[in-house]
């Protein structure tokens, strides 16, 4: 136990004694093969080649189509589709599985708005389930008990770097005729029983935005090995109101289309980001494990956990605190990290099923929405406590280090490290 006037509020009165007195180097994936990419298609002239109309250009230009050939080779599905942002991917996503004003989908808490704004884009509800604890990612037990007659699909998000259990989520998708996506937007190469995550669900896809494990600045990619999924994607990323009529596709049917469409200079970029893919896990896998190793001693501190026969690549490195052994406030452990000069420390994440738009702008009753449907009215709740390990860990629990935004070399982490054990010596756990 400790006094009101502990070691650790002593902690953030530190300046030039603090364990880090540098700035980080900001992470710049991009070298000059991606130059070179990039000079091409100005020379050429040609920086978008697509158009709405019926015929090979709806489909996009040279970089376009040889940017989803390799995809498609590399994750080894039958089809890759590029859009201009993930969030795009995703409402293509939904829409492609031809579902009706006020179904269901079930979706985690814990993930970018834009997964659960996808849902509300086609008039759809988002039912949200609560996450594991250990991996952050939708919990196969609460997906079961908000599964109703209205449940359509469900999203599960792969957060972190570590993929969801996709194995359960598929049984109960087959169970109960339900659609899976699979969000992969921050895990691009983890693998669950030795296939890559994003590519196990109906359809699934990863982000291409700054900051990913590779990117093309902004950009998104949806895979699937369902044909009539990948064509509907592809009308809905390319303004599919005109064309359906022209096409000899059958159930092109609600058809909605956008223009988002990926560029020729981002897919050039894509091409060469995504032959250096493996080597870019490679060395998150390295700062993970080398901060696995030097922080797994300190009492009360939860290191990330990788399941039996998944792999981890380590997006953000998320912590847990034991709070039956750690006694002081998630957010003075926080701050007393950050006045030891460690970068990119988040206290919380998102409780999606919290934001206003749920709470306040779009409720039927109280906490109702307010779409009808031959008469019905949904009857999702989202009150506080429909969530309770999402809304615990945000609250008591957890926080990381956004590792995906800086270029950390073996000094960096020994210091991080040397940090927080003085952060802990300072509250007397070592």
């Amino acid at each position: 136990m400790y006094s009101k006037n502990n070691k650790i509020d002593k902690l953030h009165l530190f300046g030039g004694d603090k364990t880090i007195n540098y700035q980080f180097t900001k992470i710049n994936q991009i070298g000059n093969e991606e130059i070179k990419a990039v000079n091409k298609v100005m020379k050429s002239g040609i920086l978008s080649d697509f158009i709405a109309s019926p015929g090979k250009k709806m489909y996009g230009g040279m970089n376009i189509l040889n940017f989803e050939k390799k995809i498609s080779k590399f994750f080894n599905v039958k089809y890759a589709v590029t859009f201009n942002s993930w969030t795009s991917g995703l409402i293509a996503s939904v829409g492609s599985l031809d579902l009706e004003p006020g179904d269901e989908i079930i979706v985690s808490p814990w993930t970018m708005s834009a997964t659960a704004m996808a849902i509300l884009h086609w008039n759809c509800i988002p039912v949200f389930a609560d996450i594991e604890y250990d991996t952050f990612c939708i919990d196969p037990n609460s997906v079961l008990k908000n599964i109703s007659s209205k449940t359509k699909a469900i999203i599960t998000v792969d957060i972190f770097g570590h993929s969801s259990n996709i194995v359960d989520l598929k049984k109960i998708c087959k169970q109960h005729s339900l659609k899976l996506i699979t969000d992969t937007a921050q895990a691009p190469g983890a693998k669950i029983y030795n296939k890559y995550a994003g590519t196990i669900g109906d359809i699934g896809g990863f982000s291409l935005n700054y900051h990913k494990h590779i990117h093309t600045g902004e950009g998104g990619i949806v895979v699937t090995n369902n044909s009539l999924l990948a064509k509907r994607v592809k009308f809905i990323r390319n303004h599919a109101e005109s064309l359906v009529n022209n096409s000899s596709s059958k159930n092109l049917s609600n058809m909605i289309g956008h223009n988002f469409r990926m560029g020729e200079i981002e897919a050039a970029i894509g091409i060469e980001q995504l032959k250096k893919l493996k080597k870019f896990i490679s060395a998150k896998n390295k700062i993970g494990n080398q901060l696995n190793k030097g922080l797994k001693n300190l009492d009360g501190l939860i290191l990330p956990t990788t399941k039996f026969r998944f792999t981890h690549v380590y997006y953000l490195y998320p912590l847990k605190l034991d709070l039956k052994i750690i006694k002081v406030n998630k957010s003075k452990i926080v701050k007393a990290l950050s006045s030891e000069g460690i970068q990119g420390l988040i206290p919380k994440y998102q409780n999606i099923h919290l934001l206003p738009i749920f709470q306040k702008k779009i409720a039927y009753g109280k906490n109702h929405f307010p779409w009808s449907l031959k008469g019905r009215k949904s009857k999702v709740s989202y009150k506080k406590g429909i969530c309770p390990n999402a809304e615990y860990l945000n609250d008591k629990s957890f926080f990381a280090i956004q590792i995906c935004l800086y270029q950390l070399d073996k000094n960096d982490i020994s210091l991080i490290i040397k940090a927080f054990k003085k952060v802990w010596k300072n509250i007397n756990l070592l």
